[in-house]
């Protein structure tokens, strides 16, 4: 039986931050994962640049039930806390877009700094190594694996959750947590495409590739559902439905059954300007709306809408023009769902923030067991913050063990 000090199962970026943070206390650690390779969801991040953090993460960025839990640790732990290391090591990097930060050449410099912080704390790895089952014992817990066992005081879980299966994603997190009596939040794809009924989409199957930037909101901010969020990014038709960085931060609040509202002219008041410019505009309509939109999609929302591209602006009523101001300015449409955990970037809930300590992470009715990362119910938007919750959650997890 090998002993350790402690057990991090999951080697991507929250197993390997906290791996690396105890043992460069001189803890004893070993870290173990069930895959061939290392950090894949690290290496295909950012278009394979890895966006490492947002320079803006804060509390209001996240997702829970229970929100006020992240504040401990995204406050002891900053984005400028993981660029000095990144710095440290050399790695170039750029601000893209709304304080995302990327890689200057590939995400393999983020996963070479993180394996090499954890040999400079001498950590073990066991890669690939499956571990069957996790027991509690008088002195803390023993693995079982397929390469043998293991005993530790201290266990951290950082396996994740389930999006994108096709790199290694599993329940075990999840598993872990119910053998322990841990309650859940029910887990579901985040950060993904949104899909529409066949039928209700036909007219806009065509539209495919066509890419603006909207406004898109779901939910209210006035108390019909306080989760409701509003961004304004770019959004992409596809020909099952609707994706791009808008629709990918919506899919985090939106509640099946529910709509969207999508505001593809923000900033313009189509209505009034339509109505405005009727004395003097001589153009069909599909012609005009063609000077802010797409000539494609201004046809095909026309005609989606009842409204003829060839009729003549001037012979519009003004009742006609402020429905077809509100069908652009306040689109609104209802999913029928998303394109699932294949294509999810994240997976919202997880392991009840209520049952962890947010100060270590620890459960608190458990000790010596630690949840971390993408496992927990903590859900970052779009643009590196979810990276910054998996540094600081593996930091405060590896202070504390």
């Amino acid at each position: 039986m090998a002993k350790f000090d402690v057990a991090v199962i999951g080697a991507g970026a929250a197993g390997m931050m906290c791996a690396a943070t105890a043992a460069q206390r001189g803890l004893r650690v070993v870290l173990i994962d069930h895959a061939a390779k290392l950090a894949e969801k690290i290496r295909i991040s950012g278009g394979g640049r890895c966006n490492f953090t947002n320079i803006n993460a804060g509390p209001a960025n996240f997702l829970s039930e229970n929100p006020h839990f992240c504040k401990s640790a995204l406050s002891r732990y900053t984005p400028q806390d993981f660029l000095a290391l990144v710095k440290k090591h050399r790695i170039g990097h750029h601000e893209k877009h709304k304080g995302q930060l990327f890689c200057d050449d590939s995400a393999e410099q983020i996963i070479d700094m993180l394996k090499d912080e954890c040999a400079a704390g001498d950590v073990h790895w066991r890669m690939p190594c499956k571990v069957d089952s996790l027991e509690q014992t008088a002195e803390g817990f023993v693995l079982h694996t397929d390469s043998g066992t293991i005993e530790a005081p201290s266990v951290v879980i950082a396996t994740g959750g389930l999006s994108i299966p096709k790199i290694g994603a599993t329940d075990f997190g999840y598993r872990i947590a119910a053998q322990f009596g841990l309650r859940m939040v029910e887990p579901r794809p985040a950060l993904v495409p949104l899909t529409f009924d066949a039928q209700q989409w036909a007219p806009f199957v065509e539209m495919a590739g066509i890419a603006l930037e909207v406004d898109v909101e779901t939910g209210s901010r006035k108390g019909r559902n306080p989760s409701g969020g509003r961004f304004r990014e770019d959004l992409l038709f596809t020909h099952r439905g609707l994706s791009g960085p808008a629709i990918l931060q919506i899919s985090s609040y939106w509640q099946p059954g529910t709509p969207i509202v999508i505001n593809l002219l923000p900033e313009l008041d189509l209505a009034q300007t339509l109505i405005e410019g009727k004395n003097t505009i001589k153009k069909q309509l599909g012609n005009v709306l063609a000077q802010w939109l797409p000539a494609r999609l201004a046809d095909g929302l026309l005609q989606a809408h009842g409204f003829a591209p060839d009729a003549r602006l001037a012979d519009m009523p003004d009742a006609q023009l402020r429905k077809l101001g509100a069908a652009i300015n306040q689109w609104t449409l209802t999913p029928n769902g998303s394109e699932g955990y294949k294509k999810a970037e994240v997976t919202r809930g997880g392991i009840d923030t209520r049952e962890l300590s947010q100060q270590t992470m620890m459960a608190n009715q458990v000790p010596g067991l630690y949840f971390i990362g993408e496992t927990v119910d903590v859900t970052g938007w779009l643009g590196g913050y979810n990276f910054q919750w998996a540094w600081a959650s593996g930091v405060a997890a590896g202070q504390a063990v």
